[in-house]
């Protein structure tokens, strides 16, 4: 009630600063969850992609980042509905591109929590921050936990960095690995992802273990993942795999058989070339075969 209340003493207000307005003002406010209950006409818009309202309201003086109880802005809005007509609007008009809600989502967060690359990409070229310094929502893990490949491309081009760990969630690629999401987790690793890292000393091959997925762990073990690695509870990635599993048995056969040469030699090719450098391969003076060898093409 209290935010309820709060949010028709704002629009009550703005009526009185803008009469212009009172034509666009609902008769009654929309609450969803009860803290939507100051969303404004400018957020309505937004999120549902009606660019003629957007620049009418716009026009007649709206605050582009104009907030709800949640500080949530347009912008927001905008991106979590894939509308990157709206957004691009309002980035236009100078709405904040790092504009934060009360629990850290930022407009780039959402974008890529809808699977809006469009929009992601929108927002990196107006200066969006992929990564915070603090612990606040991360974009990169959105996508890769979600599976939406095409928006970890946009952030990898963008030049995040593939192994950012965040304590209660761990490297984007351990949360594709919880999640079974198998595109980003080949963007990743591509990318030149930490194959050992993951959550504390959980490893990304732990976490596939755990799950029915042979290709994931296969693919996993192509990157070089160490069979051998212990978390916490001194548990191999075998021994939380379950028992007479698929998964189980592809790991216990590749614990028994030595990589190849080959694929070592690739390995530690990938490892000198390093991670900033991985993008050069296809410039390099060498076979095309040998180049879609070390790039797993």
């Amino acid at each position: 009630m209290k935010k309820g209340f709060a949010g028709r003493e704002r629009m009550v207000k703005d009526v009185e600063c803008h009469p212009g307005k009172l034509d666009s003002i609902p008769t009654s406010a929309t609450i969803i969850l009860g803290s939507w209950a100051d969303r404004s006409p400018l957020h309505e818009a937004a999120s549902q992609g009606r660019l003629l309202s957007l620049k009418t309201l716009l026009s007649q003086g709206y605050n582009v980042d104009t907030l709800t109880i949640d500080q949530v802005t347009p912008l927001h809005e905008a991106c979590l509905g894939d509308h990157v007509g709206c957004a691009r609007i309002l980035l236009e008009a100078g709405a904040n591109v790092n504009a934060t809600t009360i629990d850290g989502v930022t407009p780039l967060f959402n974008a890529c929590s809808r699977g809006s690359a469009s929009c992601a990409e929108l927002l990196l070229e107006y200066g969006a921050k992929a990564q915070w310094e603090s612990c606040l929502p991360s974009p990169t893990h959105e996508a890769a936990s979600r599976g939406h490949s095409e928006c970890l491309e946009v952030l990898i081009s963008w030049g995040i960095d593939v192994d950012q760990d965040i304590p209660h969630l761990g490297t984007p690629l351990y949360v594709a690995c919880v999640s079974q999401q198998i595109h980003c987790i080949r963007n990743l690793l591509y990318a030149g992802a930490n194959v050992q890292k993951g959550k504390y000393l959980d490893t990304p091959l732990h976490a596939a273990a755990q799950q029915p997925s042979t290709e994931i762990v296969n693919l996993l073990l192509e990157f070089g993942a160490n069979i051998n690695a212990k978390n916490t509870d001194f548990e191999r990635p075998v021994d939380l795999a379950a028992p007479s599993s698929l998964v189980e048995r592809m790991l216990l056969l590749h614990e028994a058989t030595p990589c190849s040469l080959c694929q070592l030699c690739r390995l530690c090719i990938r490892n000198c070339i390093g991670r900033a450098r991985l993008h050069l391969i296809p410039q390099l003076q060498l076979p095309t075969i040998l180049k879609e060898f070390l790039q797993y093409r």
